[in-house]
């Protein structure tokens, strides 16, 4: 697997930005347009470069402050016919699928941790489908719910926030959580609360519900499927594999719970009720939890740039700006 970057740079840094990127282990390609940036004025490089070797050649740019006068973009190639970049592949260490790419782990979190309306709206929706799917226990409902809930993004986000530090990110992830529950389940409850006298289901609807006793009784499974969540959910971000699912999956322990406790609530049924919120509690924190152990993993096994490299790159950029 490679990645094209697209740098773009001040003249004056152009010269030891490309040094830099033919240096890399793992570059197949290395394209200079001089010029070719208006705004702001410099010029542009790209790159074909290993998927694993991505990491530090970012950190290389970093300490170069290319960020900070220029940009980065970075693309996938669908499809990529040359030598060069096999032997790339070959001579870049490790495998592109274990390689964590730091800030698109962070870009990927990041757009969808914001409490937006279209999260509140798919995740009222999820809700109110769970409470029909524990009304009618119907498993398809709750399935249902678990496909439109969008509650992966801001687990993942926090648990990012967790492992790197970005507090930022943390603090948004968490009010969109903080939020976004608490009105899809009260949402929830009032729908409920609505359908009783209507006769939509009658009040002992929960003692019948076989199909659902999971989601109001905590125990260590549901501990173990929650840790399991997260586990999947980051190595899925980690691996750019699709996330689609891996939500259905993180959302077994979520929505169903919510949807639970809302009902519960309206029915009466306080015991099932705190033993759902519980189980809700349990399974955010056990995702969490998993996801962030998943991410200090990879950060202890990812290879650092070395300091004598980061010291040589910040000469090199004094340098090049005294020569501007």
């Amino acid at each position: 697997m490679v990645v094209q970057l697209r740098i773009c740079v001040p003249g004056e840094l152009s010269a030891v930005t490309v040094q830099a990127c033919r240096d890399q282990q793992g570059t197949a390609e290395v394209a200079l347009v001089q010029g070719a940036a208006v705004v702001p004025d410099g010029d542009v490089i790209e790159v074909l470069v290993a998927r694993e070797s991505v990491e530090e050649l970012l950190e290389k740019l970093e300490v170069l402050k290319i960020p900070d006068v220029g940009s980065i973009s970075m693309a996938t190639p669908e499809f990529v016919l040359s030598k060069n970049a096999d032997q790339a592949e070959r001579a870049a260490p490790g495998d592109g699928a274990d390689a964590v790419i730091w800030d698109d782990v962070t870009r990927q979190t990041g757009e969808d941790s914001r409490l937006t309306w279209n999260f509140l709206a798919f995740l009222v929706l999820a809700t109110q489908l769970a409470g029909i799917g524990i009304v009618t226990d119907s498993p398809i409902a709750i399935v249902g719910a678990m496909a439109v809930g969008p509650e992966f993004g801001p687990l993942a986000a926090l648990a990012v926030s967790l492992a790197t530090r970005q507090w930022r990110l943390g603090r948004r992830a968490a009010v969109a959580l903080a939020v976004g529950f608490p009105v899809a389940m009260l949402l929830a409850a009032l729908t409920a609360w609505l359908s009783v006298p209507l006769g939509l289901f009658p009040r002992d609807a929960l003692d019948k519900g076989s199909a659902v006793e999971f989601i109001y009784h905590p125990g260590p499974y549901s501990l173990i499927v929650a840790v399991l969540a997260g586990i999947a959910g980051m190595l899925s971000i980690i691996g750019r594999r699709s996330a689609a699912l891996i939500g259905v999956f993180i959302s077994v322990t979520t929505v169903p719970a919510a949807g639970y406790v809302a009902v519960a609530l309206v029915l009466g049924e306080y015991q099932k009720a705190a033993g759902s919120a519980l189980q809700l509690l349990l399974n955010l924190v056990g995702i969490v939890v998993a996801a962030v152990a998943v991410l200090l993993f990879y950060r202890r096994i990812t290879r650092r740039l070395p300091d004598g490299v980061a010291r040589s790159l910040k000469r090199q950029r004094n340098g090049s700006r005294r020569q501007a």
